[in-house]
């Protein structure tokens, strides 16, 4: 199965919490956040939303900071994403 998302909506699915802290201790399952960075699978086409013009300025295969409460959280094939409003977006990372 293939998620297309609509309008300003991005899916995106986080990447993997650190194991082990700056120091070196080793993070035991619980005690990990959960990560806020995540990897975009599929972008929406944009278009007109609530009255304006939203442009699309991510990409698949882009890795991104997203709000920490933000979007809804779908599994598809056993697979876990999340799918957020392109403002919930806060940065892309470049390497």
């Amino acid at each position: 199965m293939k998620l297309r998302p609509l309008s300003d909506r991005v899916v995106i699915k986080s990447l993997e919490a650190e194991e082990t802290t700056a120091s070196g201790f080793i993070l035991a399952g619980n005690a990990k956040e959960k990560p806020q960075m995540a990897e975009v699978i599929a972008v929406g086409p944009g278009g007109v939303v609530d009255g304006k013009e939203v442009t699309m300025n991510v990409a698949p295969g882009d890795r991104v900071f997203y709000s920490k409460y933000a979007g809804t959280e779908v599994k598809v094939d056993g697979v876990e994403y999340i799918i957020v409003r392109q403002n919930d977006i806060l940065a892309v990372v470049e390497d």
